[in-house]
């Protein structure tokens, strides 16, 4: 494969696990508040959240690798999980393997997550949030579209898009969290779990 067809692979990929990466923030972030659209079970959304996940793993490979093999920079194999060792775009190419870093640490968990605590699972999963701003920025830093005007509205969109979600994930916890509150203070309603489950366990023993 030549240089220039490396180069065109490389941004291509780039810009396409940039917009994979951001619906799966978006995915991220509705699933944890627990939307759901209608006639949409949650386990699909869920599942698609996964797909989409891997789905732009495979393109940042791609990304990586198109950029490592391409001859007309210098990017080693190193720099590209070392941050700040590349002798070219040295400080874009380490935001770069920072982003990456994070987005390994979230994956392996994610593969290891039946044998993780849930807690520690969850922290390293937060690394999954501050990924994506970190790989904007190596995109707009890095990329040779980066002054384009359709990469500039993508960008946008991108970043309108994740805050959204953002918002509504502040707004749906908020109005739980009044819900639960507001539950608490009225005597003699039941707890949510009891609600579709029927009556307490010591209540259902008499006769």
């Amino acid at each position: 494969m030549s240089s220039t067809s490396l180069w065109y692979a490389t941004r291509a990929s780039g810009i396409m696990a940039l917009i994979l990466l951001t619906l799966t923030m978006v995915l991220g972030l509705t699933t944890t508040t627990r939307a759901r659209a209608r006639n949409w079970p949650g386990f699909a959304q869920q599942e698609m959240h996964r797909r989409i996940s891997m789905i732009a793993v495979a393109f940042l490979g791609i990304h990586i690798v198109t950029s490592v093999l391409d001859t007309y920079v210098s990017i080693s194999w190193a720099s590209v999980v070392v941050p700040f060792v590349s002798a070219y775009g040295q400080f874009w190419v380490g935001v770069g393997a920072i982003a990456l870093d994070m987005m390994l640490a979230v994956f392996v968990t994610s593969v290891l997550r039946a044998r993780m605590r849930p807690g520690t699972w969850r922290a390293v999963h937060w690394l999954a949030y501050l990924s994506w701003p970190v790989a904007l920025a190596h995109s707009f830093g890095m990329g040779t579209d980066a002054g384009e005007r359709w990469v500039i509205v993508l960008g946008v969109a991108c970043v309108a898009s994740v805050a959204a979600a953002l918002l509504w994930r502040v707004r749906a916890t908020s109005r739980q969290t009044s819900a639960r509150t507001a539950r608490a203070l009225v005597p003699g309603v039941p707890p949510k779990h009891l609600e579709l489950g029927g009556r307490p366990r010591a209540e259902s023993r008499r006769v």
